[in-house]
């Protein structure tokens, strides 16, 4: 019983699942939104191939409100998780955030053909990351 207690706590926050692999990033942008919501549960994942191993382990009930992927990710990179997650159902109302140091427009394209609801460059401050956060949110809080 009292692990169910467990997930009706995690049910009640917005779990974002953030698959980056740069330290830095990863603590600025938790950083970032822990500021803005303390109450989010952030889940980071080093690479693709345990962002994808855990994400499909995961009961239907404990699915993030939201994902975040770094575009170059080791392993699977951002598009090829995106083109993984596409295959299953269960993900498909799930928005989709990649984040990259890459401004790239073919990188751009083939990431929201492949299902992200939007492709962000990273931004080089503080304040850009803290804004980059609240956009981020909007999505979470959406669901």
């Amino acid at each position: 019983m009292q692990h169910n207690q467990t997930h009706i706590d995690i049910d009640n926050r917005c779990t974002i699942f953030l698959a980056e692999d740069d330290i830095d990033d990863q603590d600025f942008l938790k950083e970032a939104i822990l500021s803005i919501d303390p109450s989010i549960e952030l889940v980071i994942f080093s690479s693709g191939l345990k962002f994808i191993r855990s994400i499909s382990e995961l009961h239907e009930t404990l699915l993030p409100a939201l994902i975040i992927l770094d575009y170059n990710i080791p392993e699977i990179n951002g598009a090829e998780i995106l083109e993984e997650l596409k295959k299953n159902k269960r993900y498909a109302t799930i928005p989709k955030i990649v984040w990259s140091t890459s401004d790239s427009e073919l990188y751009r394209q083939s990431c929201l053909t492949h299902g992200a609801n939007i492709y962000l460059v990273k931004p080089s401050s503080m304040s850009g990351i803290h804004n980059m956060a609240k956009q981020m949110l909007d999505f979470c809080h959406s669901t």
